[in-house]
């Protein structure tokens, strides 16, 4: 791939996107991460107008390694940011709750993700929030990797009105990083989504982002790794496509 016109052509789609909806800027997520990173930077190319949005949310990680990269992505790139910090809204939903979550629930698995993917869809309440209120789109930050695996939250990082990264491995997305000069701390840092202390992509997963790349790629890959990828697709596939309804059911 050649990053510098890949690059180019991201922003001019971007550019494009604004115009046609008429929209006055972009808003996005900045976890510190390396797909927020790139997305913002790409976003800045195309308009003056982007906002990126801190959102600790419990999580210790949030307060200390992800907020000092978003701030160092946003210096790097001169994107403006805010921090709201959702702690005490998720406590506030949470006690709420009382003990419904555990009473109906199938697993202990189950009732840990239900309380972890509050946060994401909590900050995407909150983008969508802003964004309506300053007129601006909100821009996913999701990689191919990710969908390929369905590793977001529904209705949460998935959620956007468009994503100019979504074809991109993870190695496309550090290439493209290292192109535009993004900061050290975050092309080094393993990928996480900073849910809960010590978490990263590839334990929770339990494959690493070079084998799922290479088999995007159409390279061999030991049998089992294949198998957990295809295994990953189908149980999220209803993450890949919009709700069904009585419609369309029959089609």
């Amino acid at each position: 791939m050649d990053v510098k016109t890949s690059v180019e052509q991201r922003v001019e789609w971007i550019k494009n996107l604004l115009q046609a909806t008429g929209a006055k800027g972009i808003i996005y997520g900045n976890s510190g991460g390396k797909d927020c990173t790139l997305v913002g930077a790409l976003c800045k190319r195309a308009t003056d107008n982007v906002l990126g949005v801190i959102m600790p949310c419990h999580s210790k990680q949030n307060y200390g390694s992800d907020r000092d990269d978003a701030l160092a992505a946003g210096k790097c790139f001169g994107i403006e940011q805010i921090e709201i910090d959702l702690s005490d809204t998720k406590s506030s939903i949470l006690e709420a709750f009382g003990d419904l979550l555990e009473k109906d629930s199938a697993s202990e698995y189950s009732v840990k993700m239900a309380g972890i993917n509050v946060n994401p869809r909590l900050r995407m309440i909150t983008l969508y929030a802003l964004g309506q209120a300053r007129g601006y789109l909100v821009a996913g930050t999701g990689n191919l990797d990710e969908t390929t695996l369905g590793y977001f939250t529904k209705w949460g990082d998935g959620a956007c009105d468009f994503n100019p990264i979504s074809d991109l491995t993870v190695e496309e997305v550090y290439a493209h990083l290292r192109y535009l000069g993004a900061p050290d701390s975050i092309v080094s840092k393993a990928p996480s989504a900073g849910l809960y202390p010590g978490q990263t992509d590839e334990d929770e997963l339990g494959i690493k982002y070079a084998d799922v790349d290479a088999y995007l790629r159409g390279e061999e890959v030991p049998s089992e790794v294949a198998s957990r990828i295809e295994r990953a697709k189908r149980a999220s596939a209803h993450k890949r496509r919009m709700p069904q309804t009585f419609a369309k059911t029959f089609d």
